[in-house]
């Protein structure tokens, strides 16, 4: 582990099964600490590799000792598609995840995918009371400067499927904590640009990634791999 100035905690793995483990430690720590404090704790999630990397969350002992219960799942980004859609995060999230572990029904929030992009957006916004991009704000795209909604759409996504909800920046960085987990050789340019402070023509979104409390990053050493630090990080 090491510390990169004002980027908070950055932790390298030799191996995924390594990343894995750690990671699974920090958010049992962290939902123990946050439920005795607030008396429940809540997860944003993505998709991607991040639920291949929470696998040792659903195994013991964590399946049989935290408390699922207390737990509230939300969406940073989803395809406006059908939950059984193979492009759908919510089913990339029930299959790996939310099938394996007791979190109640009602604590789980999913986009109504009957709503158009824009009107599912809103909906969620109530409801809540490779490329460096984060949730489905992509490099160079307007909405990386929303400054108002809590939750928008996109529908000119340069990855497909084109149409998605996301949550906008004021949210992501008023999170109490971030976790970032960063994996594959894909994903290795911009964790350069974003941690070495690499000049750069355009802003990543990654690099916008400011939050109120603590940023711990999670990376293989793929992702690592242009690091100037990752040598030091990676011993």
């Amino acid at each position: 582990m090491a510390s990169a100035k004002g980027k908070g905690d950055v932790r390298v793995f030799n191996k995924r099964e390594d990343l894995s483990v750690s990671l699974a430690k920090y958010m049992a720590d962290l939902s123990d600490k946050v439920i005795k404090d607030r008396g429940a704790f809540t997860i944003v999630v993505s998709g991607g590799d991040l639920f291949e990397s929470l696998g040792k969350l659903v195994e013991s002992p964590y399946k049989e000792s935290l408390d699922w219960s207390r737990w509230h799942v939300f969406w940073l980004d989803e395809r406006v598609v059908p939950k059984n859609h193979p492009d759908s995060n919510y089913l990339l999230a029930y299959d790996h995840f939310l099938s394996k572990v007791p979190i109640l029904p009602g604590n789980v929030y999913a986009i109504n995918d009957a709503l158009s992009a824009e009107g599912a957006a809103d909906d969620y916004e109530t409801c809540m009371g490779p490329d460096g991009h984060v949730a489905s704000l992509f490099p160079g795209h307007p909405l990386v400067q929303e400054k108002e909604k809590w939750v928008t759409f996109i529908k000119d996504s340069p990855k497909p499927p084109p149409e998605r909800i996301t949550f906008t920046f004021p949210v992501i960085n008023s999170s109490a904590n971030i976790a970032l987990v960063i994996v594959g050789d894909a994903a290795a340019h911009a964790v350069h640009v974003a941690l070495d402070d690499v000049e750069n023509s355009n802003v990543l979104p990654i690099q916008m990634v400011s939050p109120e409390g603590p940023l711990t990053w999670f990376l293989d050493n793929e992702a690592a791999s242009k690091l100037k630090m990752a040598t030091d990080v990676a011993k």
